[in-house]
């Protein structure tokens, strides 16, 4: 899901970003608690800076919002240019890839490795 720069950059922390990636996911902060089984007092720190938040737990929070709101806003705080940021694959082209890979192991494996 795209993230407009310009309404990211007005966000003033990471707990704002964080905000922003769960409504734009259209997601309310019990929903992701919910099913990332977080405790609401870790969540609540987390937006409030107050504690950090590991890689793994923000990502599986992206992943379920389906944006990066809060690595976008942390490559902007650290003087990144958004605007010129693109993605390597697209989230199509990944699985397209994966699926592709995969479909050429079973063939290995039926033919017995013959091409």
């Amino acid at each position: 899901m795209h993230v407009n720069p310009s309404e990211l950059v007005r966000k003033t922390s990471l707990g704002a970003s964080l905000d922003l990636c769960l409504e734009l996911g259209g997601l309310e902060p019990k929903q992701v608690q919910v099913e990332l089984k977080l405790d609401k007092a870790q969540f609540s720190r987390w937006k409030s800076g107050q504690e950090g938040v590991t890689w793994a737990r923000l990502d599986a929070v992206m992943d379920l919002c389906g944006n990066d709101a809060p690595l976008l806003w942390m490559n902007h705080q650290r003087g990144w240019d958004l605007h010129s940021m693109r993605r390597v694959e697209s989230e199509t082209e990944r699985r397209l890839r994966l699926a592709m890979e995969e479909n050429a192991a079973l063939r290995r494996v039926l033919t017995g490795g013959v091409a």
